[in-house]
C-alpha cells in the first residue's frame, strides 16, 4: 500500500522548503492536504512528482514548488477573498481555502470541475465556491477579490480580471513567451496592474489567455 503521507513529507522537504517557502500555514496545509485525491485515478502514483502533472485538454496541475512559491508571494491571510482561475481538479482551491477567508474557483472544463467537486467532498473542502464558466471571464458575482491566482500559463491578462481585483489587490500568474515562462506578481494600482518578475516557471497557456495575434497578408 502506498504511503502517501510519507510522499507528502518528501514533497515538502525536497520541493517546497528548499525553494524558500517558509510560511508555516502553507507548509502545514501542504503536509495535511492529500494531493492524491486531486489527480486522475491512473496518475495517483505521480501525485507528488516535482513537475507539472498533465490533465486532459492540455491542462496541468502545477508542480508543488511553483504553486507554493506563488501562494507564498501573494501573502494570503484569513481576511482575503481569493479567485482561483483554472482550478482544474481543485487542489489549489482546497489549499487556498485553508489560508483565506473564502475561495471562489472557476473552471470551464466540465470533467475537471466534476473531479474537483468529488475531491472537495472527500477532503472537507465543500465551502469552496466552484463556478463553471470561461476562465478569462472570472466570476463577477463575488468581485472585487483581494487575490487572484491563475493555475496555468498566460500571455495576456484581460481587462475583465483587472476590474475584478480590488484596488491594492494582488495577482500571480505564469507569463509564457514561447516555451519560456516567468511568474509575475501584480498589484492593482488605479485601473492597471503593476507587475514584477519573481521566479522562472512554465505551464501551458490557459484557454482565453492567449495574446491576440497580429493579422498579416
Amino acid at each position: 500500500m502506498t504511503d502517501f503521507a510519507f510522499r507528502r513529507r518528501m514533497m515538502v522537504d525536497t520541493q517546497v522548503r528548499p525553494s524558500d517557502v517558509t510560511k508555516f500555514p502553507i507548509i502545514d496545509t501542504m503536509l495535511r492536504l492529500p494531493r492524491e485525491e486531486f489527480v486522475p485515478d491512473d496518475k495517483v502514483e505521480a501525485a507528488y512528482v516535482g513537475e507539472n502533472l498533465v490533465l486532459e485538454g492540455d491542462r496541468v496541475l502545477l508542480d508543488p514548488r511553483t504553486l507554493a512559491k506563488m501562494i507564498d508571494a501573494l501573502g494570503i491571510t484569513d481576511a482575503d477573498l481569493v479567485l482561483d482561475i483554472g482550478c482544474g481538479t481543485g487542489y489549489s482551491a482546497a489549499l487556498l481555502l485553508q489560508l483565506a477567508q473564502a475561495v471562489v474557483a472557476v473552471e470551464e472544463n466540465k470533467a475537471l470541475a466534476e473531479m474537483a467537486e468529488t475531491a472537495f467532498a472527500r477532503t472537507g473542502s465543500e465551502t469552496v465556491i466552484l463556478h463553471l464558466g470561461p476562465l478569462s471571464e472570472g466570476v463577477k458575482a463575488y468581485a472585487p477579490y483581494d487575490v487572484i491566482l491563475l493555475q496555468g500559463g498566460i500571455e495576456d491578462f484581460p481587462e475583465t480580471l483587472v476590474e475584478q481585483l480590488r484596488e491594492g489587490g494582488r495577482v500571480a500568474a505564469v507569463f509564457m513567451d514561447g516555451a519560456l515562462g516567468v511568474v509575475r506578481l501584480g498589484i492593482r494600482k488605479d485601473d492597471h496592474i503593476a507587475w514584477r518578475d519573481i521566479f522562472n516557471a512554465a505551464a501551458p497557456v490557459l484557454p482565453g489567455f492567449e495574446k491576440a495575434r497580429a493579422f498579416s497578408l
